[in-house]
């Protein structure tokens, strides 16, 4: 069977979906859609795929599902729409910029019954696997999750109306696996840096005390003022046992020896390979993040970053409007 699939936002995230996409044998790329058209020829011209003009051209191609690679501040409508019009979609993270956006897509998903599917590509790691094998059984009584790197290049991202800031946009990789490893989180308290940058309003730094239903403890914390990417991961600890994980390695440590690994899989590959296994009719394998799933870590991502900007205790989930 082949799956024919369309692609809005040809940016970097978006080129590197659709490279990987037309490198499968069983998908058919029949369009590349941006509004930014120089960037969507070159990549349809890389691909030798048509540039579509837009949404209601890609529907009408008869695609069978589309992948969405867009900005934070480009998410709701977009989504809305191609819920209309009865079409599965991968969307990138974060779901938007905002938790209302956010919570608002995830309804109409719900209530359309369609597939869903995001990046939240770490969970495909098979390291993240085998570090939740050593700590299954034991009570996770503390989770450290850091992402220290720099400002990207996009003008959206150092504005926090955006891009949703550092936390939402970048930390949410970390705060899925926090969730992963420890449950949900039930309150946050935090704290931030301001922003030293002209023309950038996200914090230069942030850092949030994390309380779990399950009685764990956390923290979580992130600037974006080094050259380049410092740490991403997270340090997990259960009785007995400590977890160090990042995107590139896995260190496991107990009483009696040490373990250090390295990743097999190629998550970024794997993760789209997933969802178009799941179009083509199989069973989405155990780290697809759908929607739905992808909802709570959009949650704990806006808690944190209210936190950290107010000062106050947020408890996970409240607050409906922007950050603006």
């Amino acid at each position: 069977m082949t799956v024919r699939l369309g692609l809005i936002g040809a940016g970097a995230v978006g080129a590197r979906h659709a490279r990987t996409l037309a490198g499968f044998e069983d998908v058919e790329l029949v369009g590349i859609c941006d509004p930014a058209r120089p960037a969507a020829e070159a990549l349809a011209v890389e691909l030798d795929v048509p540039r579509a003009e837009d949404l209601e051209s890609l529907v009408r191609s008869g695609v069978d599902a589309l992948w969405l690679c867009v900005p934070p501040f480009a998410h709701g409508e977009l989504e809305l729409a191609v819920v209309r019009a009865g079409l599965p979609f991968f969307v990138e993270k974060p779901l938007a910029a905002d938790l209302l956006v956010a919570r608002r897509v995830a309804d109409a998903v719900a209530a359309a019954g369609l597939p869903t599917a995001t990046g939240y590509h770490w969970r495909h790691l098979d390291t993240v696997e085998e570090a939740r094998m050593a700590v299954s059984g034991r009570p996770v009584r503390l989770v450290d999750a850091r992402w220290w790197g720099a400002t990207p290049p996009s003008a959206w991202w150092s504005r926090e109306d955006r891009s949703g800031g550092q936390v939402v946009e970048q930390a949410t990789h970390v705060l899925d696996l926090v969730r992963l490893f420890a449950g949900e989180v039930v309150e946050v308290v935090g704290a931030a840096a301001p922003s030293s940058a002209e023309g950038r309003d996200v914090a230069d730094a942030t850092a949030a005390v994390l309380r779990f239903g399950s009685g764990a403890v956390g923290t979580v914390s992130t600037s974006c003022v080094l050259p380049a990417l410092t740490a991403a991961g997270l340090d997990v600890v259960a009785d007995g046992v400590s977890v160090h994980l990042t995107e590139t390695g896995l260190r496991i440590r107990t009483p009696a020896r040490e373990h250090r690994t390295e990743p097999s899989v190629d998550a970024r590959r794997a993760v789209d390979r997933a969802f178009v296994d799941v179009l083509a009719g199989g069973q989405a394998s155990p780290g697809l993040v759908d929607v739905a799933e992808a909802l709570h870590t959009h949650q704990l991502a806006c808690a944190v970053a209210r936190a950290a900007r107010t000062g106050a205790t947020v408890r996970v989930g409240d607050g409906e409007r922007s950050p603006h």
